[in-house]
């Protein structure tokens, strides 16, 4: 029997009684961080890192739920359980799980690169690692987040200087904070659509440092919007909403603005390279550090990278799940 096994509720430990991540309603819910995919509504109760817990019960109302810190261990009939930083966005964790000496980690959702406000990733040995592969094709290639910054910088000051306002679409939780946390708030105002905006309160109630912004109001003016940088999610685009900026260009920031062609369906002005997910570097760097002697691809590229994986003398499988990934529509439901 596999300590961890994959089946039609979500990833099951069933020497514990508890699921990762589940995507039916179970009764005993793991959670590895806050977006929708991954932490659903209708489980009997949810286990997941102290600070992933805000924003959970924020998105998911009155649950029964329990924080844990980052590394401390919880043993559950017998197996052992810990939680530790995966670096995706704030609370996110990879669970390892540990029985008779064999280890497991499931990583969900991951990023190698410390963008500064959240958790860094820390490595986990381990015998079995199950990976995400949304970007796991060579293609996708991360360029230092310091030097996106510059091209979004200088993007909002060109922007300025036409008398445009910057918008800049981000999911609400994770990629808008960390863009809020390294934007040079001295060029202009920041402004937020409300989804991003109730997340960022739930943030900084428990304790997280963001810079100031202002939540976009139907009594906002034009000279408050002069010169001013505007977050929202993907549904603003196309949205009577937008018009009250107007002149304004767009942005995206997601790692799909990789492909060109994400870009121009969305009819965006710019699309700037930056994801919360690992790429294909970011993958290897990850595996080769574990020591890990089999590899469970789920979520992504997930038959060519555990091709790849093989064909490197790896022990490596592809599993189904019901995780998104990284989608450029966000679902404002979450």
């Amino acid at each position: 029997m596999e300590l961890l096994e994959f089946t039609s509720s979500g990833i099951y430990c069933e020497k514990a009684d508890v699921y990762i991540d589940p995507w039916r309603k179970v009764p005993k819910a793991l959670i590895t961080h806050g977006h929708a995919d991954h932490a659903r509504s209708g489980m009997g109760s949810y286990l997941a890192s102290e600070a992933a817990l805000p924003v959970m019960r924020h998105r998911l109302g009155t649950i029964d739920a329990q924080g844990i810190p980052y590394g401390r261990e919880i043993c559950i009939n017998g197996v052992k359980f810990s939680f530790h930083p995966a670096g995706h966005l704030i609370g996110s964790s990879q669970i390892r799980v540990e029985h008779k000496g064999e280890v497991w980690v499931a990583s969900g959702d991951y990023k190698v690169e410390n963008d500064g406000i959240t958790e860094a990733f820390e490595p986990v040995p381990c015998h079995t690692f199950i990976t995400e592969c949304t970007f796991g094709l060579p293609v996708f290639d991360w360029r230092p987040q310091a030097e996106v910054f510059e091209e979004i910088h200088a993007w909002w000051r060109k922007n300025q200087e036409q008398g445009k306002v910057s918008v800049l679409v981000a999911y609400s939780l994770g990629k808008a904070q960390r863009v809020i946390h390294n934007l040079d708030g001295s060029i202009g105002p920041i402004l937020t659509h409300g989804a991003v905006e109730n997340i960022n309160e739930v943030l900084r109630a428990q304790g997280i440092d963001l810079q100031d912004t202002r939540r976009v109001t139907p009594e906002i003016t034009k000279e408050e919007m002069k010169g001013a940088l505007v977050i929202g999610p993907s549904s603003i685009l196309g949205n009577p909403w937008l018009r009250k900026f107007s002149p304004f260009e767009t942005a995206m920031v997601s790692g799909w603005m990789a492909m060109r062609g994400n870009r121009r369906r969305r009819a965006l002005d710019r699309g700037f390279v930056l994801s919360d997910h690992a790429d294909w570097k970011g993958l290897n760097q990850t595996i080769e550090s574990l020591g890990c002697e089999r590899v469970i691809t789920t979520h992504g590229y997930s038959e060519i990278y555990a091709r790849y994986l093989r064909e490197r003398g790896l022990q490596a499988q592809v599993e189904s799940t019901e995780y998104e990934g990284d989608q450029i529509n966000e679902n404002e439901g979450s």
